[in-house]
């Protein structure tokens, strides 16, 4: 017996999707699996004509498979390629594709030629087919001069393009320099060979940029033409032109312009003839000009077009048949018509054919000692000639088999043994080219095997074919017997349809046909056998369809859509408009069974489908929707919808109910939406409570229900006015008891007492009761221990306290609930503790390290967890400054507290004091509270730089000295050694002069500079200073007075620089010269006035005195710019303010802190800061802090000269 890779079948089963899938199931069932011994077979291989990119490497594909794995050879130009010798040529692991590496070196031109395959194992060879390869080409234009082109208005023209020749072909268009496609038409249009072709010019086609592009795809390259320039203009204007450009211009004038009959411009003359190979598209075009423009038609003088292959393009030019065949062959007449006259021109076609398949050898699998055939039967025009080879060598000068006949196009094997198996190749060749197949004979000897999967489950809709599957292997080929149930019969060709490649056809299944179904291959080899399981499912139907709608413009409309469907398929129902989605418009909504169109509008109008899919069938119904004008009404009133009515309970069961209801009027606005509520009359009577939502199109509630509540249910609409009033009470329905479903939420387990556990839990309302009886089960064990459950039963309570319980022990703890029907679920044990008491031991081994002056860090042992007896919330750090290493008597600073959380065993103290005594102890701290203190460890904090003194004032200033007094600074911070005095003078415009240093004495509160220059604004710098360094300065300003006399004071001797001596101008003569000159002035001018004044009337005394004030006592003017602000050179963010009295700048320029760079924000986060790991803290800080002396009061300013000095007039 023989088995074919595509057996004839004895039914084929009506219905496109079955067959198909019946078809592919047949062929893949005749596979020979791969796990059996079997010949080469190419499964990929390139295309025969092969062009390639030569920018890219080269990859020529060649797979196959086989048993064993075959190996691979290649030849180029009919010799043997060898790999080896050539570095950029690999092939791929596994695999026959060939890898030419030229992007690294080489060229593609290097590697053209026409590349075999072939694949070959110890059971045969099998070939490709002859690979041409060739690399893509995309070539320049020549270089050309094109003239100007100078038409007269409606002369014909033809633009040349001819492209240059690439591979493959270019594809031709036209555009201008900006890259936009130039327009076609019946008038203008590009030939097939690329030409721009015009019937007649019009002066619109007038332009300097006809541009013809070649694009060639395969190197995504674009070639351009040099730009073709053409101008079209009336006969006037043409004589002009020649006249004046005749050396320089190409005319075309062989036509008039006037209106004339058709002629073609391609092809020429009245007939042509076109040959085309079978399976291509047939183009034949014609092309014409006259004036007017001429119209296009096509005929088939010995027959009709064939009316589902023929289609017109570029204007009705071109006529295109696509998939021709010989019968396509004929005379095919275009003509050009215009209103002056006709012409025809008749195209002769031959249809040619390469080689095409009749029957293609096929794959033969045979057992030892049967027969089989090969069949190679191709047909072509001319017809093609037919040889063999076998393992790729003519079967003339092949190993002769004494198997094997050949009769023409067919190869007899009879009597075949494991040796006939061999891999066969058929050419069929005709002058347009080739067919090469390969087939192998595989003889083997294989008891059956089922390919298909076990337990395959089909599912099928009732009345429809089904088809089981039962792809099988065996050789000889074994028969194939099909069972139902277990026990059945073989089943008979009488009710079902056997298929040779095994399937199982049922016509027409019915409910009955549901049941397991038995596959049994048998040879003579063996036998094997598989189970398929086939269910029928109802079909899916529309039993309530869409209705035909009249409807007014604005309003609603709903169409209904419902569907009966198999229970175990779920349906998706989808609406469409006029056979396309719906309109995306919130106005089109959907539910289960209802399209709404709210608002309706003209356009709405038209055919709306309901389509119900399921994984298996589907089912649609239509109806059309019209639009009419609405008729005049009275403006509507709006308002929320009256209430529903007529309340109804139905399907009563222990936890479901259904409710339905009419709905009351929507007072001319839609209803979106009803709201349902319940009332527990039992245990909640007069509280309405919210159950379930529904849309507005539903009128009916499948509602859950909880046992033993006496429910009653009212309904309310709502829609975009408001919500409706409730509607009237439903009946009563008293639900079941049951057991509770739920336990007590919240349980805990905490004592209050060191010997006692208080248990409390959320107690469960009425409505979770599910029964009467409510109670609640305690239960409670030690965590750690054997002990059994202890329970007790408590109602009406959510606390229960165990009293004798051990301290602080951990426990398990369960609270069920339970009724007079019965228990909640067990519930799970949640762990609480007994009662906390005082931790009994202080931590040990307490040790402080200082680290800087204000900061120190401490470190103790843990106490044993057990001598906790509670949570362990951390330790807390009791610390006070006990006395001043340099003032005995310091005032007792209140206790500081530090709480570090979890099991920290050290912490930072910052903010200490410099140079004080302070003692610490240290406690735990649980739940209940502090234990008891460590032992006291004092620790000593080392000198600290000092503060700033308190307060500077400069007292009694005179010419050329000033005295400094002072407070020492509030904390020292250690023992001060000396006090620091900087001071500099300031002159008239601002600029400072050299700086003085001064050191003091620390014991000295009070100090007279002298030898100052007079009349002279000073500045000060004053800090004071310990062993460690300077503190912080305080700063201020002063002025000596001025000499009255404008003697300069005597000399402060050497060391001592001085401001040079002022002038008094008051001694000068010219300006006592120009002061008589000004007072002359101002008396004249009072005598003047005097003599006027006294015109009018009395001159009073008051206003003489005033008058004549003596100038000596004014104040002279503070404005004169002798003394003036002056800018600080530190920064520029002081230019152009005054220095401030009291200001405290340290000597380096830099702002100090007064107090210690330490303090708990820079520690933690805040007041309650945190440390991290790095030893800070992680607590509260708590107590008072000593009070921080109030800085001293700022000197006032000294008295300004100017201000005291009087006037030299």
């Amino acid at each position: 017996m023989q088995l074919k890779i595509m057996p004839k079948k004895k039914h084929l089963s009506a219905g496109g999707v079955p067959l198909i899938l019946f078809l592919c199931q047949m062929i893949s069932a005749l596979d020979v699996p791969l796990d059996l011994v079997q010949p080469p077979t190419i499964t990929q291989q390139s295309p025969k004509d092969y062009i390639i990119d030569p920018r890219e490497n080269i990859v020529i594909q060649c797979e196959a498979k086989g048993k064993p794995p075959p190996s691979f050879s290649w030849t180029r130009n009919g010799t043997h390629f060898d790999i080896d010798k050539d570095p950029l040529v690999t092939m791929k692991p596994g695999s026959g594709t060939l890898v030419i590496n030229i992007m690294s070196e080489g060229k593609a031109e290097t590697y053209e030629g026409v590349y075999q395959c072939t694949a070959r194992n110890e059971r045969g060879a099998a070939v490709s087919n002859n690979i041409v390869v060739r690399p893509s080409r995309s070539p320049l234009w020549t270089k050309e001069r094109l003239e100007p082109i100078v038409l007269q208005n409606g002369q014909s023209l033809v633009l040349p393009c001819r492209p240059p020749i690439g591979l493959p072909p270019a594809i031709i268009f036209w555009m201008d320099n900006s890259f936009q496609r130039l327009p076609q038409s019946e008038r203008v249009s590009q030939g097939l060979n690329g030409d721009l072709y015009f019937s007649n010019v019009l002066p619109e086609d007038t332009r300097e940029d006809y541009i013809c592009y070649a694009r060639f795809n395969h190197t995504q390259t674009i070639q351009q033409k040099q730009p073709i320039s053409l101008k079209v203009i009336s006969v006037d204007e043409l004589n002009d032109t020649i006249a004046a450009n005749l050396s320089d211009t190409e005319f075309y004038g062989a036509k008039s312009s006037k209106e004339r009959p058709p002629t073609f411009l391609t092809p020429e003359g009245n007939e042509s003839h076109k040959e085309e190979l079978r399976g291509n598209v047939l183009s034949l075009e014609c092309i014409a000009e006259g004036l007017p423009t001429p119209i296009i038609y096509w005929i088939k003088e010995d027959g009709m077009l064939p009316a589902n292959r023929t289609f017109y393009r570029n204007f009705k030019k071109t006529l295109q048949i696509t998939h021709v065949s010989e019968a396509d062959s004929g005379n095919y007449q275009c003509i050009a018509k215009n209103a002056l006259g006709a012409v025809h021109h008749t195209i002769s076609v031959t249809v040619k054919a390469a080689p095409y398949w009749i029957v293609a050898p096929q794959n033969l699998v045979l057992s030892p000692g049967e027969n089989g055939t090969l069949i190679c039967r191709a047909n072509g025009n001319p017809k093609p000639r037919i040889s063999w080879l076998t393992n790729g060598v003519p079967i003339e000068i092949a190993l002769d088999d004494p198997s094997r006949k050949i009769d023409g196009d067919t190869i007899i094997f009879s009597n075949v043994q494991e040796s006939s198996s061999a891999v066969y190749q058929c050419n069929a060749s005709n002058k347009y080219g080739y067919l090469l197949a390969n087939a192998f004979v595989n003889v083997l000897a294989e008891p059956p095997r089922i390919l298909t999967s076990a337990n395959t489950l089909y599912q099928v809709i009732a009345n429809r074919p089904a088809l089981l599957d039962c792809a099988f292997f065996g050789s000889p080929m074994p028969t194939i017997e099909w069972f139902k149930g277990t026990k059945g019969s073989a089943l008979h060709e009488d009710i079902y349809v056997l298929h040779d490649n095994g399937t199982l056809e049922i016509p027409v299944a019915q409910k009955d046909s549901t049941g397991t179904y038995t596959c049994v291959a048998r040879n003579k080899l063996g036998m094997a056998k598989n189970e398929v399981h086939l269910e029928i499912k109802d079909p899916t139907r529309i039993i309530k369809q869409p209705e035909y709608a009249v409807v007014q413009r604005g309003s609603k409309v709903s169409f209904e859509c419902r569907v009966k469907h198999d229970h175990t398929l779920i349906p998706t129902i989808m609406w469409l408009k006029d056979n396309g989605e719906l309109p995306n418009d919130e106005r089109f909504s959907t539910d289960k069974d209802h399209l709404v169109v709210s608002d309706v509008k003209d356009d709405d109008g038209g055919t709306y489908t309901c389509t119900a899919n399921t994984t298996l069938d589907s089912a649609s119904a239509s109806a059309v929707l019209r639009v009419v004008a609405p008729t005049p009404t009275p403006a509507p009133i709006y308002d929320v919808p009256n209430p529903p009515f007529d309340l109804e309970l139905t399907n009563q069961l222990d936890k479901s109910v259904q409710l339905t209801w009419t709905p009351g009027d929507d007072n001319n606005s839609p209803i979106t939406k009803f709201i349902i509520e319940y009332e527990d009359a039992m245990h909640d009577a007069g509280l309405w409570r919210h159950q379930a939502e529904v849309s507005g199109t539903q009128t009916t509630a499948q509602l859950k229900l909880s046992p033993y509540v006496n429910y009653s249910f009212r309904v309310m609409a709502e829609n975009s006015i408001g919500r409706s009033m409730p509607s009237e009470a439903s009946e009563q329905y008293l639900t079941k008891a049951a057991e509770p479903d739920q336990n007590p939420m919240a349980v805990e387990g905490l004592g209050t007492e060191p010997d006692n556990l208080v248990i409390t839990w959320k107690p469960l309302n009425g409505f979770q009761s599910n029964g009467p009886g409510l109670q609640y089960k305690v239960s409670w064990r030690q965590k750690d221990g054997d002990d059994e459950w202890t329970s007790v039963v408590v109602a009406n309570v959510s606390k229960y306290i165990v009293s004798g319980t051990p301290t602080f022990v951990p426990y398990l703890i369960k609270v069920q609930a339970l009724n007079d029907v019965g228990f909640a679920p067990e519930p799970a044990a949640v762990m609480g503790h007994s009662g906390e008491d005082l931790p009994m031991v202080a931590p040990g081994n307490v040790r402080v390290s200082v680290v800087n002056s204000t900061l120190a860090e401490v470190h103790w042992d843990p106490v044993p967890p057990k001598s906790v007896r509670g949570h362990l919330q951390g330790y807390r750090i009791y610390y006070w400054k006990t006395q001043s290493s340099s003032k005995r008597n310091r005032r007792h600073i209140e206790k500081k507290i530090l709480t570090f959380q979890g099991t920290k065993t050290h912490g930072m103290l910052p903010g200490l004091q410099p140079y004080s005594h302070y003692a610490l102890n240290v406690r735990v701290v649980n739940g209940k509270g502090e234990g008891p203190a460590s032992t006291d460890r004092g620790f000593h904090t080392p000198e600290g730089v000092p503060s700033a003194p308190s307060s500077l004032k400069i007292v009694n200033p005179t010419l050329d000295s000033l005295t400094l007094e002072w407070d020492p600074p509030s904390h020292p911070n250690g023992i001060l050694t000396e006090y620091i005095l900087q001071y500099q003078p300031i002159n008239s415009t601002h600029e400072l002069g050299p700086l003085v240093d001064l050191k003091i004495p620390a014991n000295k509160t009070r100090w007279t500079l002298k030898n100052l220059n007079f009349s002279t604004r000073y500045k000060f710098y004053f800090y004071a200073q310990t062993s460690v360094g300077p503190g912080s300065q305080i700063t201020e300003e002063a002025i000596t007075t001025v000499d009255e006399a404008g003697i300069p004071p005597p000399d402060v001797g050497a060391g001592k620089a001085m401001a040079s001596r002022q002038v008094d101008i008051a001694t000068q003569g010219w300006f006592i010269g120009l002061m008589c000159a000004v007072a002359l002035l101002i008396l004249i001018l009072l005598i003047v006035c005097f003599i006027r004044r006294n015109k009018g009337g009395k001159y009073p005394v008051k206003e003489k005195e005033d008058a004549h004030a003596d100038p000596e006592i004014q104040p002279m003017k503070e404005d004169d710019g002798t003394f003036g602000e002056y800018r600080s050179f530190e920064s520029d963010a002081e230019d152009h303010k005054p220095l401030k009295k009291g200001s405290r700048t340290p000597s380096d320029r830099t702002v100090k802190k007064e107090d210690s760079d330490d303090s708990l924000v820079d520690y933690g986060e805040g007041v309650n800061g945190q440390f991290n790991e790095d030893g800070s803290f992680i607590g509260q800080y708590s107590g008072k802090k000593e009070k921080e002396p109030a800085e001293g009061n700022e000197s006032s300013e000294a008295p300004s000269p100017v201000n005291a000095m009087n006037s030299f007039v």
